[in-house]
């Protein structure tokens, strides 16, 4: 089964799509084997995105960092989705938090309003109504912490 993705959608936002859908493939199987996290991604794309798995070289690069550092990722969650305990939080919406987080935290590439407004888009397209808002709170609550120029991107320090 292949993806679709709207036409005249930026390759960045398909490879961001495809680490949410992968995280949240991953947060529903996890497995406790020790496998390489880059290997299942493999899998993955080969079962979702045959012929692609060039073209998805970002999402895979976002997929591994969240995974890597997920426990760094969650326990921000926790601290700033208050009265949200990770399982209260839809699926979707923990998937696209974990990608945005890793980006915001560890991207200096990417600048962490960008990482913010990508997230927001892409949970009204694959979630809720309510996602977006719910997602701009939390994230946005994180973005106030960050010590690093929100609109640029460079080598910073992140988070104190």
């Amino acid at each position: 089964m292949t993806i679709m993705f709207p036409e005249g959608m930026s390759h960045r936002r398909k490879n961001r799509i495809f680490a949410v859908q992968f995280m949240y493939s991953w947060s529903i199987n996890k497995n406790e084997e020790l496998i390489q996290i880059s290997d299942i991604i493999d899998v993955f794309l080969n079962a979702y995105f045959p012929g692609e798995k060039d073209q998805y070289k970002f999402g895979k690069e976002l997929a591994i960092g969240a995974v890597e550092n997920i426990d760094i990722i969650d326990d921000l969650i926790k601290k700033h989705a208050v009265h949200w305990p990770l399982d209260r939080i839809a699926i979707v919406d923990l998937a696209i938090l974990r990608v945005a987080i890793y980006e915001m935290l560890f991207r200096d590439d990417i600048p962490p309003i960008v990482a913010m407004n990508e997230a927001i888009d892409i949970g009204k397209l694959l979630s809720t109504d309510e996602s977006g808002r719910f997602l701009n709170g939390v994230l946005d609550s994180i973005k106030k912490k960050l010590t690093r120029p929100l609109r640029e991107a460079g080598k910073w320090e992140t988070f104190p």
